[in-house]
């Protein structure tokens, strides 16, 4: 069985010894990443959409720069 993408998320950030708090925050970014763009699957979306959730993060929520600067892959 094909593993979800919130539990895929979880996994690569305890494999990095991330603390629990550091998960929470990074799987709550991913769920609003993904509700901002209507649900649509993080695989199908790339540089427009970041784009698009960065500058409604920016200009609509006010969030630092530095809270935008947050890792959003685990890859390496």
């Amino acid at each position: 069985m094909k593993k979800k993408l919130l539990d895929l998320t979880r996994e690569k950030i305890r494999l990095k010894h991330y603390s629990i708090q550091t998960e929470k925050s990074y799987v709550e970014w991913i769920k609003r990443f993904i509700f901002f763009q209507n649900k649509k699957h993080p695989v199908d979306m790339g540089k427009v959409e970041i784009e698009e959730f960065l500058s409604y993060l920016a200009t609509t929520r006010k969030v630092s720069p530095s809270t935008q600067n947050k890792p959003w892959r685990f890859t390496k």
